[in-house]
């Protein structure tokens, strides 16, 4: 078993040969390990969604959010968070209880960039390493790490993802502008200061 069957079961098979595509994937290979590239990917994220399954099979996707880098890259095939404190629905953690098997999809919505994780994950209580993952200056509670052993790991194409950028972005772009529009404001000024007065209109008074 290649580690893109993982992915590409045979009933995923069975569907790329009835539409024309199993040719092309045919062959294929996808990264088992966190590469230098993807590592640096990781590291900017500010957010991503994780996938769990009930033992049924019933799906889940809850957001993960932080600060850019909060997923760490603990070794070339292991990832980790400080899971913070949320609603106490647990879904996240009662999946992984009874079935480890989760998805990753990370998204760099500026340069149009998503990556999709599949590996295996587990809740860890343990002070040390939950003080290890926590983000520096952050005021949230961690419950416990959660740790990702990756299995196999995928880049997809831009398409149809929409440009979106932070406020952090926005605001200095702003700035940026805002500057030059005062500067341009300033030179309007001076060139209005340097202008002749100008002449009286109507017929001229008598003298």
């Amino acid at each position: 078993m290649e580690p893109i069957d993982l992915v590409f079961t045979p009933a995923v098979k069975a569907q790329q040969e009835q539409k024309g595509s199993r040719k092309a994937y045919a062959g294929s290979e996808w990264p088992t390990v966190i590469t230098e590239d993807f590592a640096a990917f990781i590291e900017q994220r500010d957010s991503f969604y994780l996938a769990t399954a009930s033992a049924a099979g019933v799906p889940s996707i809850q957001h993960r959010g932080g600060p850019p880098g909060f997923l760490k890259v603990l070794g070339p095939k292991t990832l980790a968070f400080a899971d913070f404190r949320g609603n106490k629905q647990f879904i996240t953690v009662g999946n992984l209880t009874e079935n480890d098997r989760v998805c990753l999809f990370l998204i760099d919505y500026p340069s149009r960039q998503r990556v999709k994780v599949w590996g295996r994950a587990r809740a860890v209580e343990d002070a040390a390493l939950i003080a290890r993952l926590m983000p520096v200056g952050i005021k949230a509670k961690a419950e416990r790490a959660i740790v990702i052993d990756v299995e196999l790991w995928s880049s997809n194409c831009p398409q149809h993802i929409t440009p979106r950028y932070t406020a952090e972005v926005i605001d200095a772009a702003m700035a940026k502008l805002k500057e030059r529009v005062l500067e341009l404001e300033a030179e309007v000024a001076r060139l209005k200061g340097d202008a002749p007065a100008a002449l009286p209109l109507g017929p001229k008074a008598p003298t």
